[in-house]
């Protein structure tokens, strides 16, 4: 057994398990930290941006790389469309794939990368929400990408920069591998990838080609969240990503199924450690009310799913009991509204507390009143004549991306960055907010970092190893103690048999197969005579042909020796237990 590391970004895993000599990709994550090394694309173009002056590195003289790089307050970016950095493609034959596992919505954004143009002819699984969340993410993400104007009115390709690394001022000139970066795909190439994706249910076991089952179960971080069991025989492997033990909106972590593992893959931990989410819940609803009773705005760059719909729900709370319930409250996204729709028609897949409100009736989450209230109010972009009309200040407007470098989120940076009174609350973990901040340099405008992630933490995480108790224990070597001389940093301390895993690297797993089950044919048993050995016990000497199909294992009536040859003398297969008399 074998786990290749394909991804550098432990919070954006993406595995290969060879299992049962089958290739199952656990995982496809898609890391955006290459997108703050380039410049915003805004959805209209920025006079601004567009006039930032042109970076030239000292002593160098290339016209090939003229208007590439563009400084920002003595930061230099890329003056091109956004790239992204895929998971590794130089380790495993993408075509030789037998199956894709996805936990949650926020793993499989690559998986347009894996599946398209590659010869992939393996089967996808996800939970019903996994797929339908996943394709908001990424349609927006596409419609973004595709929609921005560019920081000159349409930026082109940038390429030679790459050559030119060891010129270039940090933090441009540490970027990671920027050669395999890669633009976004296309729309029809995101169709065809989701077409491929098979949904299956919490507890369901899926036959992975007659060698294994897999099972997903629940882990409680996000909606259709799934951790997965693969069963084999006499072996089995738990791949715990993207969990939480905290009491939110989806259902509960399910752990008695992960317990007694051969070997666990543990990923996707909390990227912000130092930050407990209830205390960063609290400080953002304290911050959003301070800037509106003085006035001003607030822009909370999010996603459009996930960690939302809690904000939606406090924050919402939150100003009826600061006397601001006229506040309105603004979702900008190509997929706000079918996202906020969606999620409340998912009774099953949401927290008890949430499920009982189905049967009152009322709707899982809250933003279903407040739309009804004319509180909530959701357009696909800004320029919505329905939205243009409505909107008013002081409100609340969350919107994509994250990352400050598409999306509407973009436009609204640049109206309000000058105006002290406005404030930009970031949620959301996955980008460091001073870099993404970066282009909109001078800013006036106040900046909060209120990073609310619910996965696993470390001191969760080491309690969760030592109550499933599996024999082995791999996972990516940021999870490990930092090296020695190193600053200490939180990490996993098991007691039994750790692998750490980096990116591109292949590691042997302690499983070892000694048994495999096999079926007796029908005509074979028949001739067998067992015969008593002890008590409890009886074996037979066995002469039979060895059959492998389709990874399944059958023993069946040899064929007769042919003439002249000497007929082998049966070899007596002992039992360990009786399991084949009934």
């Amino acid at each position: 057994m074998k786990l290749y590391c394909l991804s550098n970004d432990a919070a954006k895993p993406c595995f290969v398990l060879s299992f049962k000599e089958l290739l199952i990709m656990l995982d496809c994550g898609l890391s955006a930290h290459s997108v703050l090394n380039f410049l915003p694309l805004p959805p209209v173009p920025s006079t601004r941006l567009a006039s930032l002056p042109n970076y030239t590195p000292p002593h160098l003289n290339d016209p090939l790389l003229e208007g590439e790089l563009k400084e920002c307050c003595g930061r230099v970016f890329v003056d091109s469309i956004p790239e992204f950095c895929p998971p590794l493609d130089k380790v495993v034959d993408f075509s030789q794939l037998d199956v894709i596992l996805i936990s949650n919505y926020t793993c499989m954004m690559a998986l347009p990368f894996i599946t398209e143009d590659t010869g992939f002819k393996g089967q996808v699984y996800a939970t019903e929400p996994t797929l339908q969340i996943g394709r908001f993410y990424l349609e927006e993400l596409a419609e973004w990408v595709s929609g921005g104007a560019g920081g000159a009115g349409g930026a082109g390709a940038a390429r030679r920069w790459k050559e030119l690394l060891h010129v270039l001022p940090a933090p441009l000139a540490l970027a990671a591998r920027p050669r395999s970066w890669r633009r976004l795909f296309s729309a029809a190439a995101l169709s065809r990838a989701l077409a491929r994706v098979r949904v299956v249910g919490y507890d369901e076991r899926v036959d992975v080609y007659g060698a294994l089952d897999a099972t997903a179960v629940s882990s409680g971080f996000c909606l259709g969240s799934a951790n997965w069991v693969l069963r084999s025989a006499h072996e089995k492997v738990a791949y715990v990503s993207g969990s939480s033990t905290l009491t939110t909106h989806p259902r509960p972590i399910n752990q008695a199924a992960l317990r007694g593992a051969d070997v666990l893959i543990l990923a996707a931990l909390t990227q912000t450690p130092a930050h407990n989410p209830d205390h960063m819940l609290g400080d953002l609803c304290v911050h959003a009310t301070v800037t509106l009773r003085a006035g001003g705005s607030v822009l909370c760059p999010v996603y459009p799913s996930g960690v939302l719909y809690d904000l939606l729900e406090c924050l919402s709370a939150h100003l009826d009991t600061a006397g601001l319930a006229g506040v309105p409250l603004y979702v900008v996204s190509p997929v706000a509204d079918s996202s906020l729709a969606y999620s409340n028609i998912l009774a099953e897949w949401v927290s008890v507390g949430k499920q009982a409100r189905v049967y009152l009736p009322e709707e899982p989450f809250p933003h279903a009143a407040l739309v009804r209230a004319g509180r909530l109010k959701h357009a696909r972009s800004l320029h919505d004549d329905a939205f243009s009309a409505d909107f008013r200040q002081p409100c609340v407007v969350f919107c994509g991306h994250p990352s400050l470098r598409f999306g509407a989120a973009v436009h609204l940076v640049e109206l309000w960055a000058s105006n002290p009174a406005h404030a930009i609350i970031f949620t959301e973990p996955d980008f460091p907010y001073l870099d993404a901040l970066a282009p909109f340099q001078p800013l006036a405008m106040k900046a909060f970092h209120c990073p609310i992630d619910t996965s696993l933490n470390y001191s969760q995480a080491n309690k969760l190893v030592r109550e499933l108790r599996p024999r082995e224990l791999a996972l990516p070597e940021q999870y490990a103690a930092a090296p020695g001389g190193a600053a200490p940093r939180p990490h996993i301390a098991a007691d039994v048999p750790t692998v750490l895993l980096r990116r591109g690297a292949a590691r042997s797993l302690g499983a070892r197969r000694t048994m495999a089950r096999a079926t007796l044919s029908g005509a074979l048993a028949a001739r067998v005579s067992p015969r008593d050995v002890r008590a409890g016990l009886r074996a037979a000497p066995l002469q039979a042909a060895l059959r492998v199909r389709d990874r399944r294992v059958s023993l069946d009536v040899a064929p007769p020796a042919a003439p002249g040859t000497r007929a082998r003398r049966p070899r007596a297969w002992t039992a360990r237990r009786p399991t084949w008399t009934r």
